[in-house]
């Protein structure tokens, strides 16, 4: 009798480590196609801004040609959040979720929504780092995945971000700033008072608090050394506390 308990004990646990094998097998090969999918993606962005460019000779204009392709796969990102949330990737689901929707935000309601700031030199420079991050990213993942990772994409993966990083806050943070006139002017995504659900929001304002919300990030503080970075770092954050106090005053 013992015996049989027993057997049955082992035949289940084999049983279950079969399934566990199997969605494993699944869930790298869900991930494998998705990381090449998206490394393909950022990759057909990057040489249509360099195409671009090359016909063009300028930037102006780059942003609405890319425009569309560039919505989807940042939009598509979010599939990530699913990942962390259903445990077949292990990392935070609000970490990621954060860093998503803050590009999802820039795209659709920055740079997409209000075309005055298009042609801005700083929605160039987010976009070229995004691309460079997001390439060397996600073939990072399809390489790991198959258990063949290159030496320079590793390499590329854990210090480019030196570089990369503060740029991509810099050209974030001056695209939102360049936008601020227009979006204060049109009162775009702007509720204002009185009105049926008796709620005011002040579009302009929530821009303001997003740029504030930048600062804090440990990771840019030791790495922005440059002179030329923390002057344009020093203006940005100036120009802030000019509009901090006048929201004080708008207040009271």
């Amino acid at each position: 009798m013992a015996s049989g308990e027993e057997d049955g004990a082992v035949e289940e646990k084999e049983t279950n480590n079969k399934k566990k094998r199997t969605k494993s097998a699944i869930a790298i090969a869900w991930l494998t196609v998705y990381n090449i999918a998206m490394t393909a993606g950022w990759l057909v962005l990057a040489v249509a801004m360099i195409r671009f460019y090359l016909q063009k000779g300028t930037h102006r204009g780059l942003y609405r040609s890319i425009a569309r392709t560039l919505k989807f796969f940042q939009t598509f990102a979010l599939l990530e959040v699913g990942h962390c949330a259903i445990g077949i990737v292990r990392t935070s689901v609000i970490v990621t979720g954060v860093q998503v929707c803050s590009r999802i935000f820039m795209v659709w309601f920055i740079a997409s929504s209000i075309r005055q700031v298009q042609n801005q030199e700083s929605v160039i420079l987010f976009l070229v780092v995004w691309t460079v991050t997001e390439i060397t990213r996600y073939s990072f993942y399809t390489f790991n995945l198959l258990n063949h990772l290159p030496y320079f994409i590793k390499w590329a993966r854990y210090n480019m971000f030196i570089v990369m990083y503060p740029l991509g806050v810099i050209g974030e943070l001056m695209t939102i700033y360049a936008a601020l006139p227009y979006v204060r002017r049109s009162g775009m995504y702007s509720l204002r008072l009185p009105n049926t659900y008796n709620v005011s929001f002040d579009y302009y304002y929530f821009l303001i608090i997003v740029m504030l919300s930048y600062i804090p990030r440990k990771k840019f503080t030791p790495i922005v050394h440059h002179k030329t970075t923390l002057f344009a770092v020093s203006k940005i954050i100036s120009e802030i506390n000019v509009h901090m106090c006048k929201l004080y005053i708008y207040i009271l």
